[in-house]
């Protein structure tokens, strides 16, 4: 994640740059294809490709997030007319495979539907780094424009080669050149049945090559269904979960009793003792494989109960925020404008985040193989060739010698940058010498997951003779840099993180820090708005010089009709509002919610919405992403809180751990400001940071108790 943005974008802190995949914290495990798997998967006779070889080496052996760096590495002509595109990034249901889709499409002026893509197989793909961060919009999809219409390019040259006219002679229509003198046409099945094609392909991708302008986009910015979308609802598609190989096993792994603790002996015996059964111990590793999940677990059963643990004291959900204020790396951050502005309004809050998960729709699932020496893994992950590192690394393998497949996938949210349960499988499949399939279970997923980090964020801010902000002093523990700096202008600001020691394995999470900063900041100017004695539109607006950012609150405004519904507050009604910028995009919502005063409860009963993420590429998905961003939201902000003791995760299910349900659902009106003017940013993320403090401030207006604590509880509750 790089948090500065290219030019036209807001304001954002000159951060080092941020890699994802830092900021989780890994399981460290250490356990002491070919060209004929090439064809099997594009068909036999269909490719002007280069090999293999040449593709591992576009995947990026410096690190990555490169992206194709040859023609070939990103598109393959068949000679039949089959057009191939490949691309790193992953389905995890965000959208990418139809927006990757159109992007081809578009440059190389076919339909969508002509287009085949091949996304994150790490023997076939270029390495476009991790799906995260919203990057797929504005990294991925331009890297993918620049190939095809670098194909796009070619076709148009090998056709006035063989016709000898010049290129204004020429046009492309419905994925054909025509020269209308001449009524000749050519394809690119011709061009791949060329003599000299899989030379052209080896070429580098030009930086510069001329795309297809906004105004002329036929297939971008149009609502393309998912390519899958038909396998995807009649069941014909296999995820992770799904897979089955030949002569498979199914796995189980021993879980420790408690965070922190340590296997000390353990009787294996019993297990080994059960026909076909497959039974491994690597240290602190133990786990069974077996022909069926019934008898694993059956042989699981037999030895965990003689494990014996060591166990290491382990903090409490009860006392989590003082933890993280006693370990923040070199205290809390003193105001540096303290006592500065003699008789000047001074507000000082704490704003605490709890620990949450993911709670992806797939738990973490993976399916290994081990051939000729080298390892196949499928599974579900929003890193694939991270986890091919992984593994290679585990295994003690070359890179070449490991391949990591992920199938479109139930979801990430953030939550599936690391390959545990692939290290897992692939360790027993060593063991087994067969396949095996591990599949965590909705348990295991809450518990040995990593989980959004928690935060304490102490802010504190002045107020001079005017109203307008002074001095801002903002300090987020331990949860992350990302929007921890203000959008709004104020005197003199003090914005930092500071990491902590965490109370949990922490990582990744949609939007990551810039809920919990969003959050503290927007309920804080409703703080500020109070104490100044002014409106929370007007005072946010007063503050603001970005035009982005008071487009969208103002659409906002009018479309919820913020003055109208803030007058006619009622006992039992409240209002409140947020805006935000991530990731190149912005966002503001305005919220309704009913008290009920009796129950000490509320309802969130409507939730309009304006986003803006510069040229809309595809308005349907876009739309989804808002929804899904929205929804995700209401359960941080009404329910989901990890509760531990002891080490143990407490409500370690959807029973315990109730995530957004059909009932919580508000009335939903949603504007998506498009911007041809604007560069396309991801959506995957931005969405989201704006709900929880729009619902915190609402209840502050229908009760004049500030919720400063997630999830928000009214007073007494």
């Amino acid at each position: 994640m790089n948090t500065r943005l290219p030019p036209g974008g807001i304001g954002q802190p000159d951060y080092e740059e941020l890699n994802y995949d830092e900021l989780v914290e890994r399981v460290d495990y250490d356990f002491g294809l070919s060209r004929r798997s090439f064809v099997k998967v594009f068909g036999a006779g269909l490719l002007i490709a280069v090999s293999l070889p040449a593709l591992a080496q576009e995947s990026g052996r410096r690190g990555g997030r490169d992206g194709a760096q040859s023609l070939a590495a990103r598109i393959h002509l068949g000679k039949d007319g089959t057009i191939t595109v490949l691309a790193g990034k992953v389905e995890g249901g965000q959208g990418a495979r139809a927006e990757l889709t159109q992007a081809a499409a578009e440059e190389l002026g076919v339909p969508a539907g002509q287009v085949q893509l091949v996304l994150a197989d790490t023997s076939l793909v270029p390495d476009d780094g991790g799906t995260y961060g919203s990057g797929t919009t504005p990294r991925t999809v331009p890297s993918v424009r620049r190939g095809a219409a670098a194909a796009r390019k070619l076709l148009f040259e090998f056709a006035c080669a063989q016709w000898k006219v010049e290129r204004g002679a020429v046009e492309m229509r419905e994925g054909k050149v025509f020269h209308a003198a001449s009524q000749r046409s050519l394809s690119y099945a011709d061009l791949a049945n060329s003599d000299n094609a899989a030379k052209l392909f080896e070429q580098s991708v030009p930086p510069e090559v001329e795309l297809v302008a906004v105004k002329e986009w036929q297939v971008l910015g149009t609502p393309v269904s998912r390519p899958n979308a038909r396998d995807i609802v009649t069941g014909v598609h296999q995820y992770p979960s799904d897979i089955a190989r030949p002569g498979m096993l199914y796995g189980k792994i021993l879980r420790a009793p408690a965070f922190g603790a340590r296997l000390v002996s353990i009787e294996l015996a019993p297990a080994k003792a059960l026909k076909d059964v497959v039974v491994v111990q690597d240290d602190q590793f133990v786990g069974v494989a077996a022909p069926n999940s019934s008898l694993a677990g059956d042989a699981l059963d037999k030895i965990s109960g003689t494990a014996k643990w060591t166990t290491a004291p382990q903090p409490s959900s009860q006392e989590l925020f003082e933890y993280l204020k006693q370990n923040a790396d070199g205290g809390v951050p003193p105001n540096p404008f303290a006592g500065e502005f003699a008789g000047a309004k001074v507000l000082r809050q704490t704003y605490q985040v709890p620990y949450i998960q993911h709670a992806p729709l797939e738990p973490r699932a993976a399916v290994a193989e081990w051939k000729d020496g080298k390892l196949t893994v499928w599974t579900g992950s929003q890193n694939p060739f991270a986890i091919r590192g992984e593994l290679s690394r585990a295994f003690h393998l070359a890179d070449e010698r490991v391949r990591v497949v992920i199938p479109d996938f139930g979801a990430g949210y953030g939550g599936k940058h690391t390959g545990e349960c692939a290290l897992e499988a692939a360790r027993l499949a060593q063991a087994a010498d067969k396949p095996v399939s591990l599949r965590w279970t909705r348990e295991e997923e809450f518990t040995w997951a990593y989980f959004r980090p928690a935060a304490v964020i102490e802010a504190e801010a002045s107020l001079d003779a005017g109203g307008k902000i002074a001095t801002w002093h903002f300090i987020n523990l331990n949860s992350g840099p990302s929007a921890v700096e203000t959008p709004y202008s104020v005197g003199k600001k003090n914005c930092r993180y500071v990491a902590s020691k965490p109370a949990l394995r922490h990582g990744s999470y949609r939007a990551l820090a810039a809920t919990a900063n969003n959050f503290a900041r927007e309920v804080f100017m409703d703080e500020l708005a109070a104490a100044a004695g002014a409106d929370p539109l007007a005072f946010r607006l007063a503050h603001l010089e970005d035009r982005r950012l008071q487009a969208v609150l103002g659409k906002v405004a009018q479309e919820f009709d913020w003055i109208g519904r803030r007058q006619k507050k009622g006992a039992n009604l409240g209002t409140g509002l947020a805006c935000g910028t991530e990731k190149g995009s912005v966002v503001a919502a305005a919220v309704e919610v009913e008290v009920d005063h009796e129950h000490k409860s509320f309802k969130v009963r409507r939730v309009c919405q304006a986003f803006e993420c510069g040229k809309i590429l595809n308005p349907a998905n876009l739309l989804s992403q808002v929804q899904g961003g929205i929804i995700m939201g209401l359960g941080a902000a009404l329910r989901e809180e990890m509760q531990f003791a002891d080490g143990k995760i407490l409500n370690a299910s959807f029973r315990k751990y109730p995530v957004p349900r059909f009932d919580d659902v508000p009335e939903l009106d949603i504007h998506l400001v498009d911007r041809p003017d604007l560069a396309s940013a991801g959506a995957g993320e931005t969405p989201i940071i704006v709900i929880a403090p729009a619902i915190a401030n609402a209840v502050f207006h229908a009760t004049g108790v500030t919720p400063r604590s997630l999830p928000v509880r009214l007073l007494g509750a």
